[in-house]
């Protein structure tokens, strides 16, 4: 893969909380210069990117529920809901973590549903990625009962609507993206896309993640992968 093809599968990203329009505004210069699929932000800066890309075939996403999940589902989709009339063209909502890890099924088709029905009330081109994630679900279990949590979790986001799953937010004290979790991902959600991130810093690390299965990455250091260079950071 060269690193045009590579650029493509990148959600350049800024979610630190200290972020500055400044800040922003050079992500989006670094996303059209390279062609990377997205910027992701924090909701607070998306008019802006949605000004600074347009004209452009990056795309502006934002983040809903963003990090924790915790938050009643209501409030989860009014914050969804309003990035989409922001004009979001993906949006990339936390789960709450507590039904996958019990592996309620329906709770979380529940949590899901509502994000999922009220974007595509305002757009239904809107891409929506389910954050899993899946360092946690897999963490202090065994193998089979971390795939059974992941499949759930795949399940959910396949029977409400949504178009990927993925890993991680970054800040869940679990840890980020791993290989088992993308290809476990891709084995059961076979008619969704898989989004890693968290942690992913050099392009060997990219490389490891798409060849598990995923079709996007999610990640700050998009500028070095891309162009080869030791990455920083990550989210």
């Amino acid at each position: 893969m060269n690193a045009t093809q590579l650029a493509t599968t990148i959600d350049h990203t800024l979610l630190a909380a200290h972020a500055t329009a400044a800040d922003i505004d050079r992500v989006c210069a670094e996303a059209r210069e390279q062609g990377f699929a997205s910027v992701c932000v924090n909701g607070v800066y998306l008019p802006r990117v949605v000004k600074a890309l347009n004209g452009s075939s990056v795309r502006a996403c934002a983040v809903a529920g963003f990090p924790l999940g915790a938050m009643k589902s209501t409030v989860k989709a009014i914050e969804a809901t309003s990035l989409a009339k922001d004009g979001a063209q993906e949006i990339d909502f936390v789960a709450h973590l507590p039904y996958l890890l019990a592996k309620d099924h329906a709770a979380a088709v529940q949590d899901f549903l509502s994000v999922t029905t009220n974007v595509r009330s305002v757009s239904r081109e809107i891409v929506v990625k389910v954050i899993i994630e899946s360092a946690a679900l897999m963490g202090g279990v065994d193998e089979a009962e971390g795939e059974a949590r992941i499949a759930v979790a795949c399940a959910a986001a396949a029977e409400s609507g949504c178009d990927f799953v993925k890993t991680s937010t970054g800040f869940h004290p679990a840890g980020g993206a791993g290989v088992l979790a993308v290809s476990w991902m891709r084995k059961h959600a076979p008619n969704l896309k898989v989004k890693a991130s968290g942690g992913i810093r050099t392009r060997e690390d990219a490389l490891k993640m798409l060849g598990a299965g995923a079709d996007r990455l999610g990640c700050s250091a998009g500028v070095a992968i891309v162009t080869g260079d030791e990455g920083v950071g990550g989210y």
